[in-house]
């Protein structure tokens, strides 16, 4: 049965993972691209996860927590593969061949899903007018990014078109905001750090037979990859996924779900520009401008509840004094 309650931590500890999640992630877009230089994305996906997942998996051990309980372990596949294989496989995928400024400005949009697809939260979401016009925004921008490729489509073809990258990241998007709240809905009693081993884990072992499929293993060369993807590897291993992901799966027992999609108002930014500095990608205005009409929309989705926050906390003060 779905668990709706939200337990309590230290708002320092809070803080700390907000910030991991915000600054660490907004610089894996960056690091993926770089990876996916040297590896294939199904093998770069298995390699990142099932790595980080086992690393996770044997700190827990050495810690003597609780590992193998069936319940725990089908829940963290269904939502690691939510998370991990289709949004960021999503991610991975398209990075061969969009700049990863502009896959961080498309997958801005998961508050905006977070609130569509929360159905237990739905009478208290659409009763805000705040919400609802954050919602039409959000998807105004969300149609602003896509109008240059539309165009293109009617237009004289210049180069290959974006359009079916795009299409796939709203797909990862829609299944990583799923995925986070089945974690959050369906959270179990054991451990965050073990259900987080087994969901990057799952995932891990998803891409391993995919790699397989797509001949990335049998033709591939290990003494071709650049020392720069290697250290991109490492990166998202340890600060990415097990650091990051880590981060992000304990924020959601402790606040919610919509709060947490808060990230995408930092995440962008600093993708872009790490892009722009340092692998001299191009950011048209109009990109822009749909991220900042998203961001935006996300600012609105969240103010009803930042609202009702602040008004909390005053009734909790008089009823202690």
């Amino acid at each position: 049965m779905a668990s709706h309650t939200q337990k309590s931590a230290s708002s320092l500890l809070v803080i700390i993972a907000f910030a991991t999640v915000y600054l660490v992630w907004g610089s894996t877009y960056f690091f993926i691209k770089m990876a996916v230089d040297g590896f294939p994305p199904f093998l770069l996906g298995a390699l990142r996860f099932f790595t980080a997942g086992a690393l996770l998996l044997i700190w827990c051990a050495i810690k003597g927590e609780q590992i193998f309980v069936k319940r725990n372990i089908i829940h963290a596949i269904a939502s690691g593969f939510l998370l991990l294989v289709i949004g960021n496989g999503a991610v991975i995928w398209v990075e061969q061949t969009l700049p990863s400024a502009m896959v961080a400005i498309m997958v801005s949009s998961p508050p905006i899903w977070f609130v569509l697809l929360d159905k237990p939260n739905w009478g208290t979401n659409f009763k805000s007018k705040s919400t609802l016009f954050g919602l039409v925004i959000g998807f105004v921008g969300v149609i602003l990014l896509f109008s240059e490729q539309i165009e293109g489509m009617f237009g004289p073809s210049t180069g290959p078109s974006k359009l079916p990258g795009m299409l796939l990241l709203v797909l990862g998007t829609l299944g990583w905001a799923s995925g986070s709240l089945y974690s959050k809905h369906y959270n179990t009693k054991g451990s965050v750090s073990v259900n987080t081993a087994w969901q990057m884990l799952a995932a891990g072992v998803v891409f391993i037979p995919s790699s397989f499929f797509h001949h990335e293993v049998q033709n591939f060369n290990w003494h071709t990859i650049p020392m720069h993807s290697w250290y991109a590897l490492l990166y998202l291993i340890i600060f990415g996924s097990i650091a990051a992901f880590s981060a992000y799966v304990w924020l959601l027992q402790v606040r919610p779900a919509t709060q947490v999609g808060t990230y995408a108002y930092v995440n962008p930014v600093i993708a872009v520009i790490l892009g722009v500095l340092f692998a001299h990608e191009g950011v048209t205005l109009l990109q822009v401008g749909g991220l900042v009409i998203i961001l935006g929309s996300v600012l609105l989705i969240n103010l009803s509840k930042y609202r009702k926050e602040k008004q909390v906390k005053p009734e909790l003060a008089e009823s202690i004094s």
